[in-house]
């Protein structure tokens, strides 16, 4: 049975939902560059891209005009019974280019609104301080965050937001996903030259994002002592493909590599024991001093919060086999599992063994931050008829309540996401995540109306009976 106190919700970001990119002197962040519907050919094959084409159409420019109807979208949250929303500050609403030496104050204003009408109907935010949005001018002048200055111009962001905000938000996350920085470009900006070893590029800056988030816990209990701040880490339990010890072992590199060591370097403040076999494995010689381990030693997080949509299947190298998609990171199809139209498979039993391996590893209190499907869906008759999200959420929320049962301590449940909004890893609108319709397509066409789904008087209920009433 969960806690009286349990935190239900939804979550959304910044540059998918919020618009108004260009409006009361807010800069341009690394999502404003992003284009449309053709976002995945450039992920992996030319980031460069992004800066160097002139695309058609940018989603985060309209987003879902989240900005100008706010209080209309935190009322329907309310009349769901939301107890928390998960959403993020827009660093460049803040500080534009990330430099400045004072914050803008229309910016500054435009979240107090925001967190005023979340109060009013005692819905608790949940505020990620950077979800893949960093300025786009640190990323053009010092090339994202292979570069130290962004500790300092992020530690001066957290400072000015702690501060301000110190009476109306208790619930923080440093960085969303931070373990994708890694692997993928958009996150942390950092272009490569040709010869540039990924590994050692990707690992200097998860280090660097690890610095900052440290700092941001340490200002953050300084100035809110009331306050709780977790890391936010996409994850997805890795099977072996099968019993050969060579998968076991494969598999068991793959979740270190790519998930459970930037949760070490947050939770325990500290490089995990395998870290030299690894990096020299990578050729990885990392810039760091000892003041800057101690900071990480010193300020870990008070939780874990991560993305759940699927678990990933891995098998030895040799191993030839059936590939799947996935959140940033892909595996082999699992044949006892079912896949969405993208291609991310399905298994609702992870999420339980995902919350146990994560509390077992760091005994630390876990929040489900993101789970949902994402769903190519027509509105008929002002509705849409999504039973198959209602029996996808069902299926993750009895794991969760099972993983409770486990004794696993988890703190809350934003679902992905209350409102249909920009798609991050297509930047499509019809991959809808919502369970309130918005009405506008891949080309920003649309009244932009709100809708509700089946799902929602559905998740109202859910919330109502504290998760005991699924059916």
């Amino acid at each position: 049975m969960l806690n009286k106190d349990f935190l239900w919700g939804g979550a959304t970001a910044a540059n998918q939902c919020e618009g108004a990119w260009d409006v009361g002197g807010k800069g341009v962040s690394m999502a404003d560059i992003l284009p449309g519907k053709i976002r995945q050919k450039y992920i992996f094959a030319d980031p460069d891209a992004f800066y160097t084409k002139k695309f058609d159409y940018y989603p985060s420019h309209i987003g879902v005009d989240f900005y100008h109807r706010y209080k209309e979208d935190i009322a329907l949250m309310a009349e769901m019974g939301f107890k928390c929303y998960r959403m993020s500050i827009a660093w460049t609403r803040i500080y534009p280019t990330g430099e400045e030496s004072e914050p803008l104050e229309e910016g500054l204003k435009f979240y107090d609104d925001v967190f005023d009408e979340l109060l009013k109907y005692d819905i608790q935010p949940l505020v990620t301080l950077s979800h893949f949005d960093t300025p786009l001018e640190l990323n053009s002048k010092y090339n994202g965050w292979i570069d130290k200055h962004l500790v300092d111009c992020f530690e001066k962001f957290c400072k000015t937001v702690f501060v301000r905000y110190r009476n109306k938000v208790k619930y923080w996350l440093t960085f969303n996903e931070v373990n994708a920085v890694t692997k993928l470009f958009v996150p942390n900006g950092t272009r490569m030259k040709e010869g540039d070893n990924p590994d050692q590029i990707g690992y200097q800056v998860l280090h660097n994002m690890c610095l900052a988030g440290a700092k941001a816990v340490k200002l953050c209990h300084e100035i809110i002592p009331d306050a709780k701040i977790g890391c936010m880490v996409q994850y997805s339990p890795v099977y072996p493909y099968s019993c050969h010890p060579d998968d076991v072992l494969a598999a068991l590199d793959f979740e270190r590599d790519r998930e459970l060591f930037a949760i070490d370097l947050q939770a325990k403040g500290e490089y995990p024991y395998y870290t030299r076999r690894m990096f020299k494995k990578l050729g990885v010689v990392l810039d760091t001093n000892e003041d800057e381990l101690e900071i990480l030693k010193n300020n870990s997080v008070d939780f874990i919060s991560f993305s759940y949509y699927m678990s990933l299947t891995y098998a030895r190298e040799e191993f030839v086999a059936e590939q799947t998609e996935g959140n940033i990171f892909s595996g082999i199809r699992n044949p006892y599992l079912n896949s969405t139209e993208w291609g991310w498979q399905i298994d609702a039993k992870g999420l339980r063994f995902a919350c146990n391996r994560l509390y077992s590893l760091y005994g630390k209190p876990l929040f489900i931050v993101e789970n949902g499907v994402g769903v190519d869906e027509k509105m008929v008759n002002e509705t849409v008829n999504d039973n198959y999200r209602i029996e996808y959420l069902k299926n993750h929320i009895e794991q969760l309540k099972e993983a409770v049962d486990d004794g696993v301590q988890i703190m809350g449940y934003t679902m992905w996401s209350p409102i249909d909004i920009v798609s991050n890893s297509t930047g499509e609108m019809r991959k809808r995540y919502g369970v309130i319709y918005v009405d506008l397509d891949d080309d920003g066409k649309g009244t932009l109306n709100r809708y509700k789904k089946k799902s929602f008087y559905w998740y109202k209920n859910v919330i109502e009976t504290n998760g005991e009433e699924l059916d």
